[in-house]
């Protein structure tokens, strides 16, 4: 086969497995926004057995002043937040990144206070275990960005 050719074929080749990538890659967003959203309803319904389901077993979250590492710490650290009969704090996925591979994905958006005030925007990442389900294995908030804006 002549170069051109070969350089041709190999670049179609490339091409051609890129659409069947990027639909899989929709695929697993949509399924981490579904988890994000059911993992923020857990604040919403105040079901904290619910929302610790959604934590990987090695999970990571960061708060103001500490670390809580592990489901059952990090459980533990919550459970505050759910006492009572108005959530404190509400979010929502506003972004959705997957790895191509499909094992790691980020999610970010606003955290609003019970008035719908954003007070602050959350980052998590999460994992995707052996039977496909997706778990949180590092979380961690910020104030919203309140930059003057360039010249």
């Amino acid at each position: 086969m002549k170069p051109c050719l070969l350089l041709i074929a190999l670049m179609t080749a490339s091409l051609s497995g890129a659409a069947p990538q990027a639909s899989r890659t929709a695929r697993l967003a949509d399924e981490v926004r579904a988890a994000e959203a059911s993992f923020a309803r857990t604040m919403a319904a105040r079901d904290h057995a619910a929302f610790a389901a959604h934590l990987a077993s090695e999970a990571v979250f960061f708060g103001a002043n500490d670390v809580l590492r592990g489901r059952t710490a990090v459980a533990a650290g919550w459970k505050r937040f759910f006492d009572g009969p108005t959530p404190p704090f509400s979010w929502e996925p506003a972004q959705v990144e997957v790895l191509d591979s499909g094992t790691l994905a980020l999610t970010s958006g606003p955290v609003r206070d019970p008035q719908g005030r954003q007070t602050g925007v959350f980052n998590s990442v999460w994992r995707r275990d052996g039977n496909g389900s997706w778990k949180i294995v590092f979380d961690k908030g910020c104030p919203p960005c309140e930059c003057a804006a360039k010249p």
